[in-house]
């Protein structure tokens, strides 16, 4: 009889396992199903990882009751494939994702959510507007640059900050932050300090730290497209996949690599890209789309960004589209409400990070961003890191709180806290950085 106890149990929690790692059919079989729920279970105590504070659900929920932020009611969902082409056949060797599949997700997310880059030539230039080699009281080089786009004789001016640690052997890896908080946090003068932009910390590690403000490439408000690089590279009318603002910041984000690649003190093959909240999806989107960055780090980027849309927990498409209509291209407005209907998830967006590094994080208390739903997530994308052959492996739970986990190219983290970007997820990323790039 207790046999058959535990057996029912074990049933029952391949049911759950099924349901919350939203593994296909198929896919679930390739785990084992039945049996690796049963040998997973056979030590004393599963391992327990992060949940929901049930004070925390009940707050958010009475402070917005039109949302959902209960597990037990997140609908039942099946996410798409991500090893399968459009025809549904099987990807089973890397060149056949490297070579083709990837090709097809990356334009599933330019028609359906991002929208795509024109094609309109322009012209880049950088400039070098200030240089202080005894920055930081001589433990770093600040070089403030200009990089100056230019198209039909419109023009955009990108600002972009970088300090590179003095005494140590050059060329040396690079952290760039995409700011949407503004310049207040990044001060150059270093007069004013943040968290969120911790400069001499990141110094003292011995990485370059840079930084440029979003709403140089492109203003963060609804003006219908009129202003930034979009007043200066778009032509005609507007289509359903034309590009949305954080495809533009994103854009932003490759012409401060597009400096690196000239700048003899930073290792361009060792540059991550950074961003928190709405930055964490551009950090996202820039990495799928430039892959010249070998560490994406997307810090609570929430619905559009890391969390699996399906799940409906938090923020929804919907209600992203209704606050944001200048984030995305039209064609996302397709799947308010009707997110089923989607020929992506955001797995499939991690999964094009592959084989490079990515890190995904959240805030115990941030459950607007949906932290299970990232985990999930990013546990989904691993399929793709696996054939690629990169090592990568996560845990089926989450880690608890404040317990970073990383199994090769992969890491992922959920801290105690609010919405933010804190030097606690800054020295956890560098913790990562180092295990890639200074073995």
């Amino acid at each position: 009889m207790i046999i058959l106890i535990h057996l029912l149990k074990l049933t029952a929690m391949a049911i759950y396992f099924k349901k919350k790692l939203a593994l296909s059919p198929k896919a679930f079989a390739k785990t084992g199903g039945l049996i690796l729920v049963f040998c997973s279970c056979l030590t004393p105590v599963c391992s327990q990882g992060w949940e929901a504070d049930p004070a925390v659900v009940e707050r958010l929920s009475k402070s917005r009751t039109e949302f959902n932020y209960y597990e037990e009611k997140v609908p039942e969902y099946a996410l798409p494939e991500i090893l399968a082409n459009s025809t549904g056949v099987s990807i089973a060797k890397p060149g056949e994702w490297t070579k083709g599949r990837r090709a097809e997700v990356l334009e599933l997310f330019r028609e359906n959510v991002y929208g795509r880059v024109p094609s309109t030539p322009y012209s880049k230039t950088f400039r070098l507007v200030n240089e202080d080699k005894n920055a930081m009281g001589g433990a770093a080089t600040l070089k403030q640059i200009d990089i100056v786009i230019n198209s039909e004789g419109k023009e955009l001016k990108i600002r972009l900050t970088l300090f590179v640690p003095n005494n140590i052997k050059k060329p040396v890896p690079a952290f760039l932050l995409i700011d949407n908080r503004g310049p207040a946090n990044t001060d150059p003068t270093r007069q004013t300090k943040s968290e969120f932009w911790p400069a001499e910390e990141v110094v003292k590690r011995g990485y370059a730290i840079a930084v440029f403000y979003n709403s140089d490439v492109d203003p963060d408000n609804f003006d219908d497209f009129k202003n930034g690089i979009h007043g200066v590279l778009d032509r005609g009318t507007r289509q359903g996949d034309s590009w949305g603002t954080l495809a533009a910041w994103a854009w932003g984000a490759s012409r401060c690599m597009d400096y690196f690649e000239t700048d003899k003190d930073i290792d361009r093959k060792k540059v991550a890209v950074l961003g928190h909240s709405r930055g964490g999806k551009t950090a996202l989107w820039a990495g799928a789309e430039d892959q010249r960055f070998s560490l994406v780090i997307s810090n609570e980027s929430g619905a559009g960004g890391a969390a699996l849309a399906r799940r409906r927990l938090g923020e929804t498409v919907s209600r992203i589209n209704t606050s944001f209509p200048h984030w995305f291209c039209l064609n996302y407005r397709k799947y308010n409400n009707n997110e089923n209907a989607m020929p992506v998830d955001m797995h499939m967006l991690l999964g094009l990070i592959a084989p490079r590094a990515l890190y995904v994080a959240c805030a115990d208390e941030d459950l607007w961003g949906d932290p299970k739903g990232s985990y999930l997530s990013l546990y989904n994308a691993l399929p793709v890191y696996k054939l690629l052959k990169t090592g990568s492996t996560l845990p089926e739970a989450m880690p608890p709180l404040n317990k970073p986990v990383a199994g090769g190219k992969v890491a992922f983290h959920i801290r105690d806290g609010s919405h933010n970007l804190l030097l606690k997820d800054w020295n956890w990323y560098m913790d990562f950085a180092d295990t890639l790039w200074k073995r």
